[in-house]
């Protein structure tokens, strides 16, 4: 078996006209969660918002479960974010005919309970309107009139929604340990979930690397699925209409390729073919993940950037601040502009 390597993909606004440092400290790459709902203040469950900084989510939940004495499942949380990071999150905690316990006791040098709030139902993953970022590149240096106009374009077109290299691990590591899940490796029940999704998410972003050479990946081909901004809602359209492509210049809609895994590819014509050749040639991968009853599915080939502002704080400090949905990567609208 051969081992994949994670290839630089190609970039939709030429090459990184800039070079820097990013996570020099956690402060550098803060992340806000917004979610998608307001607490009803009264329920069963308590929603926590938190704070915290070089911690990942999963140690905090543990954290929380120990701090209120229930079971690791009672206590949720909507996605995972980086331990190197200052993110504010929310958890949900199950507490059914139980009085709060005193939440400033939790609190630490890298943990601060920001609100307590009661809700009817637990927090369910993906539940979130996006993701507020906002990100600090140090002894940044190259052409800063070209960085701007590139941000400029990034805030006028949106960016090729990649999967970032977190999802694949170290070196890309998850996805060859998917290659050898399917080949009869053990695993547990959470890293086959991983796994899984870094074969997925590899596949997806060769469909959409593709896209992006052949200048499609914001375009429309005959045959392809388009999905709603800031929705699961998608329709497919074997020849796009006028309304269909004004939809699509206007940012409305956007082209869509394969979560693959079993069930109906959902497109056909030209953007089908395309896809049939990336999962032609990984048909390892493909074949491993209808094995594992994997559904297929559908995720947008290109994001807005919501928000979207810069400044250059000195001469080799420059700040982003931006906003994505939910699902959606910080590091693919930053190496659109800077090589880290």
């Amino acid at each position: 078996m051969q081992d994949i390597t994670i290839p630089d993909w190609p970039y939709v606004y030429g090459q990184p006209s800039g070079s820097g440092k990013i996570r020099t400290v956690p402060e550098d790459f803060i992340v806000t969660e917004n979610l998608s709902f307001a607490p009803s203040a009264s329920g069963e469950h308590v929603f926590l918002q938190i704070q915290k900084s070089g911690e990942n989510t999963e140690y905090v939940a543990r954290q929380l479960s120990r701090f209120a004495d229930v079971r690791q499942r009672d206590v949720s949380f909507a996605g995972l974010k980086d331990r190197h990071a200052l993110t504010t999150q929310w958890f949900s905690v199950w507490l059914p005919g139980k009085a709060d316990p005193d939440w400033t006791q939790f609190n630490s040098e890298q943990i601060t309970v920001l609100q307590a709030i009661r809700h009817a139902r637990k927090l369910k993953r993906g539940v979130l309107s996006g993701n507020s970022f906002k990100l600090t590149i140090r002894d940044w240096q190259g052409d800063r009139q070209q960085t701007i106009a590139q941000l400029e374009l990034i805030k006028a077109g949106g960016i090729a929604n990649y999967y970032g290299s977190q999802r694949f691990g170290n070196a890309g590591q998850n996805v060859n340990k998917a290659l050898a899940m399917f080949q009869g490796m053990k695993t547990g029940r959470e890293q086959r979930s991983l796994y899984l999704s870094a074969a997925r998410s590899y596949l997806f972003n060769r469909i959409l690397a593709h896209r992006v050479d052949n200048g499609t990946w914001n375009q429309p081909v005959a045959g392809d699925t388009f999905m709603f901004d800031l929705s699961h809602s998608h329709f497919k359209s074997e020849q796009p209409d006028a309304e269909t492509i004004r939809r699509l210049e206007a940012q409305e809609i956007h082209p869509t390729g394969a979560l693959w895994g079993k069930g109906d590819a959902g497109v056909s014509a030209d953007a089908l073919e395309i896809e049939q050749a990336i999962i032609e040639a990984h048909q390892e991968l493909a074949q491993g993940l209808i094995a594992c009853a994997v559904d297929m599915g559908r995720r947008p080939l290109r994001v807005n950037v919501e928000d979207l502002q810069w400044q250059f704080v000195s001469d080799d400090v420059l700040e982003l601040c931006f906003t994505l949905p939910a699902g959606s990567y910080a590091t693919s609208v930053l190496r659109e502009v800077v090589r880290v």
